[in-house]
C-alpha cells in the first residue's frame, strides 16, 4: 500500500503541471513554479528530506538548467534573431523559393530540410513559424503549410538547438553520449526515410502525390538519415541534426535543379550571388566550424578550451555534495554566441546591434529561462528525493517487459505538456534509466525511447500548436490543426513503440 501511496504522491506534481497547462490553459513558467513548490513539500513531508537538502537541490536543479541549457536556447534564438536584423534571413529564404516551382518538392526543402536546419540551429519554435511562413508565400494553403511543418518537426528535434536534449539527457543519467546518439538515430531511422513521403502527400493532397517525386523523396531521408548516424556515432549529439540537414538540402536542390517543371515568371523571387548567400550563411557556418573544432574529431582543442571551466559545489548534507561544471568556452551556447558576433559583423551588424538584440533576446525568452530553470529544479528534486525511484518501481511492477512498449508514451508525454525534447528528457530521463535498472535492460534503449517517443510528442505540443497559429494567422484553428496531426502522432508513437519493443525482444 505504501508503494502505491509514493507512486499516487510521486505523479502529483506532473497531474499538476498537466493540469495547469492544459486544462486552466496557464503559462507554463507558472505551472511548472507550482509544480515546483509542490516537489519540494512532497520531497520533505513524505520522502522525509531535510530542508536544506529539498532547498540545495532545488538551487543545484536551477543552476543546471542556466548553464548549459538556457545558455544554448538563448544563443540558438540570438543567433536567429540577429539573421533577421541583418537580412540575412531573407536571402535564404530567397533562395530556397527559388530552387523550384513543384510544390512536393518545395515542401521538401522547406519544411524537412531547411526546417531540420532551423532546428539544428536554434529550435524553440523557429522550425515551425519560418517554413510554414515561406511556404505560404509560395502559395501553400496556410492548413495543409502548419500540418506539413508540425510533422516535419519531429525527428529533428532529439538533436535540436545543438544536440542540448540528448545532450542534457547524457548528463543526468551519467550514460555515454556517443553511444546514446547512436541508439536514438537507430530508434528513429525509419522515420527519417517515412516522413518526407508523409509530408509530400500532405502538401499534394494525397498518397498519389508522390508519384513522379518519389526518388527524390526517397533520396531526401536517406540523405538526411547517413550524415546523422556517421555524425552521432563519432562526435556525439552537438552536429547530427546539423549534418543530416544540410546534406539532405545539398541533395534535394541537386536533383530539384534537374527535374524537368516549367517555371512561372511572375513568382520568380529576388536572386542572388553566391557571395551574398554565403555572407547571410555566415553565422550558421561559423557556428559549425566552432562546433566541429571543440568536439571529439580535435581532441586538442577540446580539452584545451574545456580546461576554462568553474566547478561549483552544491552541499546536500553531511555526506553528499553535487558539484556542477561550468564550461565558459566549450559549451554550445558560447561557441553560437562568438559565432553569431564573428557572423554578424560580416553581415554589416554594428557592436552596439549585437548588444542589442542580445539584449531583447534574452527579454524575449525571460518567461522560458524561468519555467527551464524551474522545470530542471523540479526533475533534480524529484530525483534526489527518490520520487522518480518510487514511480519507476511501481510502473515497473505494473506492466512488467510492457514497460519497454510504452517507454516512447512517456516521453511524448513529457514533450506534450513542456513544448521540449529537453524538459521531457530532464523530467523522465531518470525514471526511464531506473526502470532500465529494475527490468534489467540496457538503460540506453530506454533512456534513448524517452528522446525519440519526445519526438513525436512535439507535433501535437500546445506550444507547437500555438506557434502553427500565429504563423497562418488562423486564429481559432488550433483544436483543427490539432486534430489533424493527432492522427500521425498516433500512428508515430505505436510505430516507435512496436520498433523498440520488437527489436529488444528480438535480441533477447
Amino acid at each position: 500500500m505504501s508503494d502505491y501511496l509514493s507512486f499516487l504522491l510521486g505523479i502529483v506534481p506532473l497531474a499538476v503541471l498537466i493540469f495547469m497547462i492544459l486544462k486552466m490553459k496557464s503559462a507554463v513558467h507558472h505551472a511548472v513554479l507550482v509544480s515546483l513548490i509542490i516537489t519540494v513539500a512532497l520531497a520533505i513531508f513524505h520522502w522525509n528530506n531535510t530542508l536544506q537538502f529539498a532547498s540545495v537541490s532545488v538551487l543545484y536543479g536551477a543552476v543546471k538548467g542556466l548553464w548549459p541549457i538556457i545558455i544554448v536556447i538563448l544563443a540558438a534564438i540570438y543567433s536567429y534573431n540577429l539573421m533577421l536584423k541583418t537580412g540575412g534571413m531573407e536571402v535564404l529564404k530567397d533562395v530556397l523559393a527559388g530552387i523550384s516551382d513543384d510544390k512536393r518538392v518545395q515542401v521538401l526543402l522547406i519544411s524537412w530540410c531547411f526546417g531540420g536546419f532551423l532546428e539544428a540551429v536554434a529550435g524553440y519554435g523557429t522550425a515551425v513559424a519560418i517554413p510554414i511562413g515561406i511556404l505560404i508565400a509560395l502559395g501553400f494553403d496556410p492548413f495543409k503549410a502548419a500540418v506539413a511543418s508540425l510533422v516535419a518537426n519531429t525527428v529533428p528535434t532529439a538533436f535540436g538547438a545543438v544536440g542540448i536534449p540528448v545532450s542534457i539527457l547524457a548528463q543526468n543519467t551519467g550514460l555515454d553520449v556517443l553511444v546514446l546518439s547512436k541508439t536514438i538515430i537507430i530508434q528513429l531511422g525509419l522515420f527519417n526515410i517515412l516522413l518526407p513521403f508523409v509530408i509530400v502527400a500532405i502538401a499534394g493532397g494525397g498518397i498519389k502525390a508522390i508519384k513522379g517525386v518519389g526518388f527524390i523523396t526517397l533520396m531526401c531521408g536517406i540523405s538526411t538519415l547517413i550524415p546523422q548516424y556517421i555524425v552521432a556515432a563519432n562526435l556525439g549529439a552537438e552536429l547530427p541534426a546539423f549534418a543530416g540537414s544540410l546534406v539532405s538540402l545539398i541533395v534535394v536542390i541537386f536533383l530539384a535543379k534537374r527535374m524537368k517543371t516549367g517555371h512561372d515568371k511572375s513568382k520568380q523571387p529576388t536572386k542572388h550571388s553566391a557571395k551574398e548567400l554565403l555572407v547571410a550563411s555566415s553565422i550558421y557556418l561559423f557556428t559549425f566550424i566552432f562546433i566541429l573544432a571543440c568536439s571529439p574529431l580535435f581532441p586538442t582543442i577540446q580539452t584545451a578550451v574545456g580546461t576554462i571551466a568553474t566547478k561549483i559545489p552544491f552541499v546536500l548534507s553531511d555526506t553528499q555534495t553535487e558539484y556542477q561544471t561550468i564550461a565558459w568556452l566549450s559549451t554550445p551556447g558560447v561557441l553560437i554566441i562568438l559565432a553569431s558576433f564573428v557572423g554578424g559583423t560580416i553581415q554589416g551588424a554594428s557592436l552596439s546591434t549585437l548588444f542589442s538584440v542580445l539584449v531583447k533576446t534574452t527579454i524575449q525568452l525571460k518567461n522560458s529561462i524561468i519555467a527551464i530553470m524551474a522545470i530542471v529544479a523540479m526533475a533534480t528534486v524529484m530525483d534526489f528525493s527518490g520520487m522518480i525511484g518510487s514511480i519507476a518501481e511501481t510502473l515497473v511492477n505494473f506492466t512488467g517487459a510492457g514497460f519497454i512498449f510504452i517507454a516512447p508514451v512517456i516521453g511524448a508525454l513529457g514533450t506534450f505538456v513542456t513544448g521540449s525534447d529537453t524538459n521531457s528528457n530532464v523530467l523522465f530521463g531518470k525514471l526511464q534509466t531506473s526502470a532500465a535498472a529494475k527490468l534489467h535492460v540496457d538503460p540506453f534503449i530506454l533512456a534513448a525511447a524517452n528522446t525519440s517517443g519526445a519526438t513525436g510528442g512535439k507535433m501535437i505540443s500546445p506550444q507547437s500548436i500555438a506557434i502553427a497559429v500565429s504563423a497562418t494567422k488562423m486564429d481559432g484553428q488550433s483544436s483543427a490543426i490539432m486534430r489533424e496531426t493527432l492522427k500521425y502522432c498516433i500512428a508515430y508513437i505505436i510505430i516507435l513503440g512496436a520498433k523498440i519493443g520488437i527489436i529488444y525482444h528480438l535480441m533477447n
